[in-house]
């Protein structure tokens, strides 16, 4: 009696929820009923932490190093009528690497930049989602050790992570499938950005040529759950077989390539009533193969990615 009343109770919640928009019959499983989940966002301003721990492996298994990049980003929607260019504010960023003391970089507090959508090219060195690249050109720590080029890869590829799960792939697309199309619990999409591939040059270290391309990345509604005390819809993401290649010069006269496949993954959270991602994580694995100038004139390495995003805002 208590399973059927419980049922009852959640059928109820979710076929009632203004967010949902289910089209339901009461009599209807939550499986028979339809959802609409490109629910646009609410104007209220949203807070989030995100945490990169990057896991470095030797090739017999053992682990070699362990990183921690940590992003406070905060975000002003746009109150403008079919202006879709939030502004986006990073209230701090800090960096662990190994067994070092957490550092903040202070070029990037309180930064803020327009979030966009479709990508650009600018004269001081192009954009990715709004993102300049230029901002990542020669980063210190608080203090004031300059920061090697992969680490400063990692600390701009944060920002690019957090928009293409919070907004690329949680948002509805212009052209092509998104999560507009995603209508049954179970139902699963391949989702426009399959096959994509970015540019990842940035400043005069990595160099014009470098790309990260996407696999076919598919995109399910999986269900729905509470995180942070909201109605979500459940989504899962995954990359498919993607790969990259990285034209390098961390020092001048000393060109390296690193080329390498990339799988990742995860879940993503989405509020159906602000519309905005309460939490979301991704899982990637990364094998790569870099060519050096000098011996050894070939390095293999197997890197692990974990992130994790939550928001937390009304705290």
């Amino acid at each position: 009696m208590k399973r059927k009343l419980f049922f009852i109770f959640f059928v109820l919640t979710f076929s009632f929820s203004p967010g949902l928009k289910a089209q339901t019959v009461f009599s209807k499983s939550i499986s028979d009923q339809k959802f609409e989940l490109a629910v646009k966002h609410s104007t209220q301003p949203q807070s989030w932490v995100m945490e990169s721990k990057l896991i470095t492996y030797a090739l017999n298994g053992d682990r070699t190093g362990e990183d921690v990049f940590r992003l406070f980003l905060k975000c002003n929607p746009s109150k403008k009528e079919n202006v879709n260019r939030d502004e986006y504010i990073c209230t701090k960023f800090t960096v662990q690497f190994g067994n070092a003391p957490e550092v903040e970089i202070p070029s990037l507090k309180n930064w803020s930049y327009l979030f966009n959508t479709a990508p650009t090219e600018t004269e001081d060195g192009g954009e990715v989602l709004g993102i300049n690249h230029a901002k990542f050109e020669n980063l210190t720590d608080a203090n004031g050790k300059a920061l090697p080029p992969d680490k400063t890869y990692h600390v701009y590829n944060a920002f690019i992570d957090f928009h293409a799960i919070c907004n690329v792939f949680s948002e509805k697309t212009s052209g092509g499938n998104g999560i507009q199309d995603l209508h049954t619990v179970g139902q699963k999409i391949v989702h426009v950005a399959s096959y994509s591939q970015p540019p990842v040059d940035l400043g005069s270290s990595i160099k014009k040529g470098s790309y990260f391309k996407n696999g076919k990345i598919t995109l399910e509604l999986k269900g729905f759950t509470i995180a942070n005390g909201k109605q979500c819809a459940l989504l899962d993401y995954d990359s498919g077989e993607s790969s990259f290649k990285m034209l390098m010069t961390p020092m001048p006269g000393m060109d390296i390539t690193t080329v390498g496949s990339s799988h990742y993954k995860g879940d993503i959270y989405k509020d159906l009533t602000s519309g905005w991602i309460q939490k979301a994580s991704l899982f990637e694995l990364v094998v790569s193969e870099t060519i050096l100038p000098m011996p050894p004139n070939k390095v293999n390495s197997v890197i692990e990615r974990e992130i994790s995003i939550n928001n937390k805002s009304e705290q």
